[in-house]
């Protein structure tokens, strides 16, 4: 089995002063995606636990709940929900009566969350999901099988079983850290739910070294769509660079989706795929992104795939993205 190799990161504000920080990682045998919040507290209201939509409890001998019960039970009973998601699989969300209100938010969101995910990128997923909200750093280590670092780092994670490119995916589930709920609106936490689904829903088809302005453009485009926010309160980095006069030379690297930069590559990754969605619609921007994600790429291959899908070349997608940017 790989261990984690590689981490991701992006900063992203969101609506009324929330900031989050995701930290990601895609391999062809494991993969993990999340959040660090670095972001002032938010306070979920008391009685969002009582409005739990279709949600209903299910009783804790559901076998679904077998991969996380012998983690979770030593930190306290189990308390589970179930969340029809249209025609696929109900989908559970679990954790403890500290986390009844972040539960209900996202117990709340699953249905509308799967539907959008589902129309942008087809049915060819299980359309059905475990998410996890644990009650401390131990526990949030555990659940996500990574080392103590990660679990403070982040807020939010996907992580699935070891497996091979081209088979299904198994054991996947979203987990949230124990601050999520206090540090993110609930908006915040919808807006994350949505971005790591979106890598549950792709993780079959994506593979280790696939370009991460695809990857995590991608993930936030289909987490933001449904929102229809203005492009400045998306991307506040990016837009105050932009004011200034400062347009991104080209697509970001790799490289840039760690360390202090990390918000401006996560933006504009996410800027470049609403643009793709905006020129070309959104059944060739999932086109690009099984092609992309399929391998790692160059720039020369990059060039290759989008002339084949997009009919357009690197530099000339980069050079009308650069335009589209600067009208903003």
């Amino acid at each position: 089995m790989r261990g984690l190799r590689r981490f991701r990161r992006w900063c992203g504000a969101r609506r009324r002063g929330q900031f989050a920080l995701t930290v990601g990682m895609v391999t062809m045998l494991t993969g993990t995606c999340g959040a660090l919040l670095v972001a002032p507290n938010w306070v979920l209201p008391k009685n969002r636990a009582d409005q739990l939509g279709s949600a209903q409890h299910v009783a804790t001998d559901d076998p679904r709940l077998t991969a996380v019960r012998g983690i979770m039970e030593p930190f306290g009973e189990l308390t589970a929900l179930r969340v029809a998601t249209g025609d696929g699989p109900e989908s559970l969300v679990v954790g403890h009566s500290g986390q009844r209100a972040e539960m209900a938010v996202l117990a709340a969101e699953l249905a509308p969350a799967t539907a959008s995910i589902t129309e942008l990128w087809g049915t060819g997923w299980a359309r059905s999901a475990l998410v996890v909200v644990a009650s401390n750093a131990s526990e949030f280590a555990a659940l996500l099988r990574s080392g103590s670092l990660l679990a403070r780092e982040v807020a939010a994670a996907s992580v699935a079983d070891p497996f091979t490119h081209g088979t299904t995916p198994t054991g996947q589930r979203v987990v949230f850290s124990p601050d999520a709920g206090r540090r993110l609106s609930p908006d915040g936490l919808r807006t994350v739910l949505r971005h790591e689904l979106t890598h549950i829903a792709t993780r079959a088809d994506t593979v280790d070294g696939a370009p991460q302005w695809m990857l995590e453009g991608f993930a936030e485009y289909a987490a933001q769509r449904a929102q229809r926010l203005p492009f400045a309160e998306i991307a506040p980095t990016l837009t105050a660079r932009l004011r200034t006069g400062d347009v991104p030379a080209d697509l970001p690297a790799d490289s840039a989706f760690t360390g202090s930069d990390a918000a401006a590559a996560y933006e504009q990754a996410w800027s470049a795929c609403a643009f793709l969605a905006e020129t070309y619609g959104e059944p060739r921007l999932v086109q690009l992104y099984r092609r992309l994600a399929a391998g790692a790429q160059t720039p020369d291959t990059e060039d290759r795939i989008l002339r084949e899908v997009l009919h357009t070349s690197r530099p000339d997608f980069v050079r009308a993205w650069r335009g589209r940017l600067s009208a903003h």
